[in-house]
């Protein structure tokens, strides 16, 4: 209940909240006379910070999987990004070496920006399609 007070106390001062990176997300009701209109974005200000922490270490992940698997020799291609999900398209033979490749970067990406006290954890999916590795 403090975090969720000091960050609705911080949104009113400010009209912002910060991600765990430092990113702002501006709150444009925060101050508003109505109090559906104020109490969605008091809503906002306390969803942000972690919905925004999270999309900002997938987009860590994002830019550095690229190098990981050039260092890596790997011919695997990142396709596309869902919520806290990437897919691939990967060579079988490759398979096993891009998952451990991606999964060291994806449990790895919010260092050294952020020292968190709970790990992250990447599960991995094989299939010929979305549906088959989901």
């Amino acid at each position: 209940r403090d975090f969720m007070d000091q960050t609705i106390a911080f949104a009113h001062e400010h009209g912002y909240v910060e991600t765990l990176f430092g990113r702002r997300i501006h709150l444009s009701g925060i101050t508003d006379k109505n109090h559906a209109v104020r109490g969605g974005a008091e809503r906002q200000a306390i969803n942000a910070p972690i919905q925004g922490a999270a999309a900002d270490i997938i987009k860590r992940a994002m830019i550095r999987m690229p190098p990981a698997l050039t260092r890596h020799k790997l011919s695997a291609k990142m396709l596309l990004q869902v919520h806290d999900e990437l897919l691939f398209e990967v060579p079988e033979g490759e398979v096993d070496a891009t998952i451990e490749a991606a999964r060291d970067i994806m449990e790895g990406a919010a260092a050294p920006a952020a020292n968190l006290a709970v790990p992250l954890v990447a599960d991995a999916g094989v299939g010929d399609n979305w549906n088959e590795a989901h």
